[in-house]
């Protein structure tokens, strides 16, 4: 209702004697008589007849009243949830440990909510060795500083280390590895209170779903891809070991991590020992120094460790350069990831 309305019925006065209430035949509202004259008015009643106003009144007292009351529920509602949302951004933005990311309900459902929210978990890791330096990416898992990634990542490093999304260095050594997975544990060095990643469930991952990759191509930390799952369930072959034609089958050199699909070999040889995982194939942007990254959800929960993309050669470019990403990628599910967690932890993979 308008409170600025009129709260009298339409077509009411607001004359406090409405001369059509008193009789005009001489006669008084008691019964004695009276004098009247010619045309005259009767004498007034012995009081005022107010209760037409104490009765307009009251609605106004009541509307008042409930308007108050409604302000002062508002308010503290308005105080308790701006307390609530006080206390979130507070734990998300601690220094302390976190247990997970989250996405903001206005952002949720979006890849810049996704970005936002994930990428401070996702890091960038160098890896030297004999044969040379590779790039790839990891995802943090503790807020003391375990990250995972890809075994072809870190296999032969003699010295990693991990670029966080702030630019803040660590070094980082390797705690345990599972060739037949192409998974990896590493932990860093004299870390704590990061921010971390949360891991989801893959068994319920379903084609044509939204996702978002974050990785490290090239050694673009923090770049930020997204797309779709094009399909599940894919038999991808990668080398075991370094034994591959690229050196120490890192993302080294410009070359990127050979693998096998549909009896096809991409990105050079594979080599001779190596091992098949079901893998979730995504047409997200993925491009070397991507491996071991992050494939999101749309709730910015990790539903896969990227591990393979084909980028064919160009010609026009030189030898050994790529074209770039083709839209055809591959990561590891995270299922695959947490049922192998604990022996990664142990010093090795199952």
């Amino acid at each position: 209702m308008d409170m600025t309305e009129n709260l009298r019925p339409s077509g009411a006065h607001s004359t406090d004697q409405d001369p059509a209430s008193y009789p005009y035949d001489g006669t008084a509202h008691d019964g004695t008589a009276y004098a009247t004259a010619a045309g005259g008015y009767p004498p007034p009643p012995p009081y005022a007849p107010a209760t037409g106003r104490r009765k307009a009144k009251r609605p106004v007292a009541l509307l008042a009243a409930v308007a108050i009351a409604a302000g002062v529920i508002g308010g503290g509602t308005a105080t308790l949830v701006g307390q609530l949302n006080g206390q979130n951004s507070a734990a998300t933005g601690s220094g302390g440990a976190v247990n997970g990311t989250t996405v903001s309900q206005s952002s949720k459902g979006t890849v810049a909510g996704v970005a936002e929210a994930v990428s401070p978990a996702i890091v960038e890791i160098g890896a030297a060795s004999s044969a040379g330096k590779s790039t790839g990416s990891g995802v943090v898992i503790t807020g003391d500083g375990e990250i995972v990634t890809n075994n072809h990542v870190v296999s032969g490093a003699q010295q990693i280390q991990v670029t966080l999304s702030t630019g803040r260095t660590y070094t980082a050594a390797v705690v345990g590895t599972d060739p037949g997975k192409d998974l990896a544990l590493i932990k860093l060095r004299d870390a704590s209170g990061l921010k971390t990643a949360t891991l989801g469930d893959s068994s319920k991952v379903e084609v044509g779903e939204q996702v978002v990759a974050i990785g490290s191509p090239e050694g673009l930390t923090g770049t930020v891809t997204s797309g779709i799952v094009s399909a599940l369930d894919r038999d991808v072959t990668v080398a075991k070991d370094d034994s591959g034609s690229s050196g120490q089958g890192q993302e080294q050199g410009g070359q990127e991590w050979p693998f096998e699909f549909g009896g096809q070999q991409f990105n050079g040889d594979t080599g001779e020992e190596t091992t098949t995982y079901k893998a979730l194939q995504t047409d997200a942007s993925l491009n070397p120094g991507n491996s071991g990254g992050a494939l999101i959800n749309m709730d910015g929960e990790i539903i896969g460790i990227n591990s393979a993309m084909y980028a064919p050669s160009s010609a026009a470019a030189g030898s050994g350069s790529s074209a770039g990403s083709v839209g055809l990628g591959f990561a590891i599910p995270v299922n695959t990831l947490k049922a192998d967690l604990d022996a990664l932890r142990a010093g090795n993979g199952s």
